[in-house]
């Protein structure tokens, strides 16, 4: 891809009056961040022959996008549809105000062109749409809306012999999505050991707090069904940032996860339900989960209730035997 480097690096040390100045002198609204200047003016004077429109972004090669995110100076690894969705909110949105909290104050139509955007699922109501793109903006986390600190600091290095698309190296590891399919509900047995680890030993909590972990047991299945949603929008990832998404949504649903105790061991159950989904836990998929299930549920108890669906078999047994 060829274009202007010398350009591209005065517009990356520019600062936002420079980036002002030159905006208007250019006829190019000047609105904005500088970060959101910045790119404008890449989109119109480094790259003006390109179609960054949404059409344009989406006929991209996975090799193309690359490049483009490179000379827009952010995260260029990731899978296509990534590469596709970071391009699209770098060119469209103020990161710094494109947050979570952003989201909870959009009606569901926003939400649902946001999806057809990002390329997101478009079922559900306004809380399942709102998740899937609160999972994007979580998963492209620093990946967009700011040029890398080293371009800023110290513009393109150049070297003899090199033309404008040999200028800028990456050294990023790509990153692929894992292949799983995170709307699955889990098996019943993990629902069951679930509902246990939220219950086991509320002898010994304040009455309060028994009371809330009561009521957030009882929605265990759609626990289920938001951490799958969460995953399929982080690309596989649980970490500390899909927690507190978790605990966000859990509150907008009117679950009582207010005190601390209760949202500790919602989040260790949450965290154990997407490991056993096949998550990458750790915000990059390198911490081990705490097998919150598997370790907290006594063997006891799973005995036990094994042994009461025994017998309820062998009652229905005798009884059409009779």
């Amino acid at each position: 891809m060829n274009y202007d480097a010398s350009s591209l690096d005065s517009l990356y040390r520019g600062r936002l009056v420079e980036l002002r100045e030159l905006a208007e002198s250019r006829g190019i609204s000047k609105g904005g961040s500088v970060e959101v200047l910045r790119a404008r003016l890449i989109q119109n004077l480094v790259l003006p022959d390109l179609d960054l429109s949404w059409d344009g972004i989406q006929a991209m090669s996975h090799n193309e996008l690359g490049e483009t995110l490179k000379i827009f100076g952010i995260k260029s690894s990731g899978s296509q549809r990534e590469r596709r969705q970071r391009l699209w909110l770098h060119l469209n949105f103020d990161s710094r105000r494109m947050t979570i909290e952003r989201l909870a104050e959009m009606d569901r139509d926003d939400l649902h062109e946001l999806c057809v955007r990002l390329e997101a699922p478009l079922t559900g109501n306004r809380t399942v749409l709102m998740g899937r793109v609160a999972g994007v903006l979580t998963n492209q986390l620093n990946g967009w809306g700011r040029i890398k600190k080293s371009l800023k600091r110290n513009g393109i290095n150049f070297s003899l012999g090199t033309t404008g698309s040999e200028v800028l190296t990456n050294t990023e590891e790509v990153f692929e999505p894992l292949d799983v399919d995170f709307h699955s509900d889990s098996p019943i047995a993990v629902i069951e050991d679930a509902h246990d680890s939220l219950v086991l030993g509320l002898d010994t909590l304040d009455l309060a707090v028994q009371e809330d972990l009561r009521v957030v047991s009882t929605f265990v299945e759609d626990l289920d069904r938001i951490i799958g949603t969460i995953l399929r929008g982080s690309g596989g990832v649980w970490g500390e940032s899909q927690k507190e998404l978790l605990l966000r949504l859990s509150k907008r649903r009117g679950w009582p996860v207010n005190e601390e105790v209760v949202k500790s061991r919602v989040t260790r159950v949450a965290t154990d339900i997407a490991e056993i989904k096949g998550a990458k836990i750790g915000e990059f998929g390198k911490v081990n989960g705490n097998a919150f299930l598997r370790d907290q549920v006594t063997s006891e108890s799973s005995k036990n209730r094994i042994g009461h669906k025994l017998a309820a078999v062998d009652s229905i047994l005798r009884d059409s035997k009779g």
